[in-house]
């Protein structure tokens, strides 16, 4: 483990000075293993290792590249791990959504495109007073999405997309619970749009704090 760990500090040195930019074919294995004073065996776990992650892309026949290295991209990984999650770690990913969000929403506050509004809020008219709970919660993970990418931050998004695996759960079960979460989760949505058509920042950051703590609230009643 010791040598692979060597074979993937020194591929990644590569990428950090330049040697290697994205989108760059990496020379053959043979060459690249001389080149490093590594085993091919060695060389060939890293680079396994490291497309694991999304750093190389190994394309069978043509050769191994380095990716666009899009935050996006690379916090894939993010949601790969976040889904070994245990059931008491759920408020612990509920209290960095709560820090992240809101601050995400607020940005959005002055980015948001007048039609991506409309759009959001056509989308809770469709929904109706009275949706079913995986009908809310399915808007819902849409709703927080397109403001958080609204906020112009890809690594941001790309980081609460990632977090928002194992809060899912946690609001389904609020949803059918709860006697007055489907109302209350809709009325939520409604202030955070109003404050973003009023492009009012601190607003927007209140009612998204407000709407992800009232899930984070019940959550730890129950436990």
């Amino acid at each position: 483990m010791a040598v692979t760990d060597e074979a993937i500090e020194k591929i990644k040195e590569m990428i950090v000075s330049g040697a290697l930019r994205p989108g760059d074919r990496l020379p053959k294995e043979s060459e690249l293993a001389a080149e490093l004073g590594l085993s091919r065996n060695s060389l060939r776990e890293a680079v396994r290792a490291l497309s694991l992650i999304r750093i190389l892309d190994v394309r069978q026949g043509d050769g191994t590249y380095v990716t666009s290295l899009d935050p996006q991209l690379l916090l894939e990984a993010l949601s790969f791990v976040v889904d070994f999650h245990r059931d008491d770690t759920v408020l612990e990913f509920l209290a960095v959504r709560r820090i992240l969000e809101p601050a995400a929403t607020a940005m959005a506050a002055v980015r948001i495109e007048d039609a991506e509004l409309d759009a959001l809020t056509a989308q809770l008219d469709a929904l109706g007073p009275d949706p079913s709970v995986e009908e809310l919660v399915a808007c819902d993970l849409e709703f927080h999405r397109t403001i958080v990418q609204s906020a112009g931050n890809s690594v941001l998004c790309s980081l609460l997309d990632g977090l928002s695996g194992p809060t899912t759960r946690a609001r389904v079960w609020r949803g059918l619970t709860q006697q007055d979460a489907v109302s209350r989760t809709l009325h939520e949505h409604r202030a955070i749009l109003a404050a973003l058509r009023d492009r009012d920042a601190e607003a927007a950051r209140s009612w998204a704090t407000v709407h992800i703590a009232s899930v984070e609230q019940w959550l730890r009643s129950t436990l």
